[in-house]
Order: C-alpha cells, then structure tokens, then sequence
C-alpha cells in the first residue's frame, strides 16, 4: 500500500449540508465530547492568551469570541483581561458554562449567517472555526467588518507542517486519514490558512502578523489526548476510510501512549490585524 500522506487538496466535493459542522462525527451530546474540546483548549489557551495580552486587551475593551468552544477564552477575557464586555458566540454554546450575569453574555448563533450583526468590537477573537467552512473567506471579511476602528482581529487554525515527516507510519497514515474523512464530511481544509496573513492585509487590515505553535506530542501532553479522543470519535470514519489498513488505527492510538512518543503535533497558526482609524 502507498504510504505518502493523503494530499487534502485533491479530495472530494462540498459535503452534505447536514454534515458541514461535523455534528454527525462530533455530536455534542456524546459523552466526552466537551472534554475532547477542553483538551484542545489546554493545549493552545496559553499561546492565544499571551498574543491577546500582547495586543493590550484589557479594561474598556468590548470582545467577540467567535466559536467560544468550552468558553476558556470567553471567560478569561472577561474574568483575567478584565474587558468591559464579552459576547461567547457559538452555534451551540451548551459548554460555554457562563456565568448567568456579568460581563460575559453568551449567543448561539451560526456565523455564516448573512443577517447576523452582533455589534462592533475591540477585539474579534475566531479560532478553529473557518477551517470548517467552505465559505471561509466570506465570514473572515464579516468578521472583519465586525471590528471597530482600531480593534484586532485574531483568528486561528490548525497548520499541519510536521505529520509527513513522522517516523512512525501508522500515525502518519491515521492523521492524513483524518484530515481525508473531515475534508469529506465536513469540507474542512486547512491548506490554504497559511495564506492568513496576506487574506488579513487583502482586508484593509494593518500592522499584520502571524505566529505557529506546533506543540510536541508527549504521554501526558493536553494535546495528546485531544488527538486520542479526537481519532476514538472517528472511529467508525477512520475504519472504513480506504486510507487505512485493518489495525493501523489501534496502532497509532498505541503509539499515543507509549513512552517512546516522539513527535510535533500538527499545530495552530494565529494571524492578527488592526482595523484602520478613520
């Protein structure tokens, strides 16, 4: 069998519309499925809040945080940072966990809805969300429209630089037989999020910049286990995909936990802009 990676870009048409948020791979009332998305928060939470920090937010600010997730980022906005208002946006907010009352304010809502209009903001956080769409580049210009003169825009996606050079074939094989059967349930691509920064400087957007995390995956690393439970969720996807051979999945959840785990993790690439002031 060939063993180079699945090249997401040749993969087949839009998925059905009624697979477009994945909910029929990640339902959100599966058990585990908020804890799958807290570990994925831990393993990126510190890096997006040192770039927010570094951006100033803080007291007076008004901040969007589009696909809130569990609310990690929401809730340290408004809790840590110390904005004035914070408004979690997510097509189901059921994890944000947010305080009743306070600076936070949560809204279920779906961002690729034309007629949606949530306001101007200081800050306009989106991470791991326009990977998803099809119609990325239309919602990163809403969402661009949605920041105040002067206010940042700070979007984020996974960047995968480093699977195809793993020694270790069943992993290797299992990453790019996810990416395979995510690109065709779902649409999700992440080839081009490299491209974020001139999409931001295309915008209007000023003072643009842009960094990659690529963590390394160890036994007791959040990362880790978002990956172990992120390919148990696909299991059904990933055992009948064509891309991989009978057992090679268990294979690379073993490999996942053994002590000899040496690799990086495919990784987020962050990109910010500045609106201009008039």
């Amino acid at each position: 069998m060939d063993e180079s990676p699945v090249d997401p870009t040749v993969l087949g048409g839009p998925p059905p519309d009624g697979g477009r948020y994945g909910t029929d791979l990640f339902a959100p009332d599966q058990t585990g499925e908020g804890e799958r998305i807290d570990y994925g928060a831990l393993a990126y939470d510190t890096a997006t809040r040192a770039r927010l920090t570094a951006l100033g937010v803080g007291p007076g600010w008004r901040c969007l945080d589009v696909g809130a997730g569990t609310g990690t980022i929401s809730r340290w906005l408004a809790d840590e940072a110390g904005a004035d208002e914070v408004l979690a946006l997510d097509r189901d907010p059921r994890f944000v966990h947010a305080p009743p009352v306070g600076r936070l304010r949560v809204m279920a809502a779906d961002v690729t809805d034309p007629n949606l209009a949530p306001g101007r903001f200081d800050l306009v956080h989106c991470r791991f969300v326009l990977m998803h769409l099809r119609e990325h580049a239309d919602v990163l210009a809403r969402l661009a429209d949605w920041v105040a003169p002067g206010g940042w825009l700070v979007v984020g996606d996974a960047v995968d630089l480093t699977t195809a050079d793993s020694p270790h074939d069943a992993y290797r094989r299992t990453m790019a037989a996810m990416w395979q059967v995510l690109r065709e349930r779902i649409g999700t691509d992440i080839t081009w999020v490299t491209r974020y920064p001139q999409c931001l400087h295309d915008l209007g957007l000023l003072e643009v910049g842009a960094e990659v995390l690529l963590p390394p995956l160890t036994v007791d690393a959040p990362i880790t286990a978002f990956w172990k439970n992120t390919w148990h969720s696909l299991r059904d996807a990933l055992e009948t995909s064509t891309a991989l051979e009978r057992g090679e999945l268990d294979n690379a959840l073993d490999y996942l936990s053994s002590p000899t785990l040496a690799d990086l993790s495919p990784g987020m690439i962050t990109a910010w802009g500045r609106r201009p002031r008039p």
